[in-house]
């Protein structure tokens, strides 16, 4: 795979796509709009592509369905980004772990029990295992419409390592709190081999042709704010710093779900461009103490989108209301859910399109 010209790169920034205008600080009107998990099992024609290949995790590294996947919802509903379908644990599977997606149960790691247990992760395959998602990040960028920004994305090193210390999902992150708490030298290392290889994985999303990136911290809020600052602020602050070195004009934004009162420090402090707001972030709250200073992005409830109708409606426009008329972004409080009509996802884009009433 070559990488593209740095100067194509540039003239799709000059094209100023909605999304990249937002994410530059500008009020657009109507609000670009793209979901999270907007490509996944809600679609029908997700659902039969998925059942031709053998496992997630396949479907993941096979670069013409995943490409397909990501384009199918720009298709049907026309959103003004696509994201990258993908999932943030290729980073630990490229890593040396093993990783698996069990029907009903989840993602399955052995898990990490010490500083030890480092030995047997390594970046040196790091892109040789993850070129099957650059290429599809190269078929994504050469198929989508003029106006369609692309993003590409990663778990932040947090949420990343619970999965790889928990074995999987959980419910109290007891085994990663105690190993962060009991020996943070050693947990350090965990999180410093993560920034290493989760910068090195977003500068390649970018050189193939990724307009936007995106950090998902979906745990970040389990952590309190002396352990949120070390193991949710500093990371990301890294990756983006290495990533504002190496491509300047590309936007990164951050999505710390459950930060509450951090979610202005973590703004601040990382240096994003864009912050995703989860769904127990008032928007008047975040117009005024984020939007002068970063663009935001949400924060509709998923099953607000799920029941539709009049209250959907009424919460779509509390949020153009408190948001429309800073840099915003519309997007839900977290992932569309499997049960979603599609007829809403359609709903919805058009009443953000129509604006505040």
């Amino acid at each position: 795979m070559t990488d593209p010209d740095p100067d194509a790169r540039g003239a799709r920034a000059i094209v100023r796509k909605p999304l990249l205008r937002a994410l530059d600080g500008e009020a657009v009107s109507p609000p670009p709009l793209w979901l999270m998990r907007q490509a996944g099992r809600y679609l029908p024609e997700y659902r039969a592509l998925r059942a031709e290949v053998g496992s997630f995790l396949d479907l993941c590294y096979a670069p013409d369905k995943a490409a397909e996947v990501t384009l199918q919802p720009i298709r049907r509903f026309g959103m003004d980004a696509a994201i990258l379908f993908s999932d943030i644990l290729v980073v630990p599977h490229a890593l040396g772990q093993d990783v698996a997606f069990r029907e009903g149960e989840g993602p399955v790691l052995p898990p990490l029990a010490a500083a030890d247990d480092l030995a047997r992760l390594s970046l040196e395959r790091l892109h040789e295992r993850l070129s099957p998602v650059y290429e599809t990040v190269e078929r994504v960028a050469g198929a989508l419409p003029a106006e369609t920004t692309l993003i590409g994305f990663a778990g932040a090193p947090w949420t990343v390592a619970t999965y790889m210390v928990e074995g999987g999902s959980s419910r109290d992150f007891a085994a990663t709190k105690a190993w962060a708490y009991d020996d943070p030298a050693g947990f350090d290392a965990l999180i410093a081999l993560l920034i290493e290889a989760t910068a090195a994985y977003l500068d390649r999303q970018v050189r193939a042709g990724a307009e936007v990136v995106q950090l998902f911290d979906t745990w970040a809020g389990v952590l309190p704010p002396d352990a949120f600052r070390r193991w949710a602020i500093a990371p990301v602050q890294a990756i983006v710093a290495r990533l504002k070195t190496d491509h300047p004009g590309v936007p990164v934004s951050g999505f710390p779900r459950g930060a509450g009162l951090m979610y202005p420090e973590y703004a601040a402090a990382t240096g994003i461009d864009g912050i995703g707001l989860d769904t127990a972030v008032p928007p008047e709250q975040a117009a005024a103490l984020l939007q002068p200073h970063v663009t935001v992005q949400g924060n509709l409830d998923p099953l607000k989108l799920v029941a539709g109708g009049a209250g959907m409606a009424a919460a779509v426009a509390d949020i153009l209301g408190a948001l429309s008329s800073g840099p915003f972004i519309f997007n839900l409080g977290h992932g569309i859910v499997p049960q979603t009509p599609p007829e809403h996802v359609a709903t919805l884009i058009d009443l953000v399109r129509e604006g505040p009433r």
